[in-house]
């Protein structure tokens, strides 16, 4: 039997709502932490080859992220992790470990105002590649979006440097 108060009960609906915003607050850390990387990094790679501060950067975030999945209980699903899987965060690892060394040397040889926009073209070929390879729909506003990023980028790098 259903209570009156069940019939008008939106919670679930409100829930749902919520679950899937639920990584909105993680997106918004990831770009102020982003931003505060350029920084550090710009300041970081003065005078160390850019290779060798990579290198020291993916020592603390190995070290950060092995200690989270510790502290979190992840690392007994590490036998579950599909052949699949694997080949997929090695490839991605690859790709990351070829930005993060491009973009050190972009950040050794230039102006962090500049390097970070180009770098962050990475968002709309994320979205072009999204919808190309995994079928992720765009809208016209998700388009529109991606065009403006764009521009933004570009506009960074014309124009005198100082």
């Amino acid at each position: 039997m259903v209570a009156a108060h069940d019939l008008n009960d939106t919670s679930g609906q409100r829930h749902e709502e919520e679950r899937k915003m639920n990584w909105l607050p993680y997106a918004f850390l990831s770009a102020g932490a982003a931003a505060l990387t350029a920084i550090l990094a710009k300041v970081g790679v003065e005078g160390v080859p850019s290779n060798l501060a990579t290198a020291i950067r993916t020592i603390v975030i190995t070290a950060f992220a092995w200690a989270i999945v510790t502290i979190t209980g992840e690392r007994h699903a590490l036998p579950t992790v599909s052949s699949r899987s694997w080949l997929f965060l090695l490839l991605s690892g690859v790709a990351t470990g070829i930005s993060w060394l491009a973009y050190f040397r972009a950040l050794q040889l230039g102006p962090a105002s500049r390097v970070s926009p180009i770098d962050k073209l990475s968002l709309p070929l994320t979205i072009v590649l999204a919808a190309l390879f995994l079928g992720e729909s765009v809208s016209w506003r998700l388009g529109l979006g991606v065009i403006l990023m764009t521009i933004g980028a570009i506009l960074t790098i014309s124009g005198p440097m100082r």
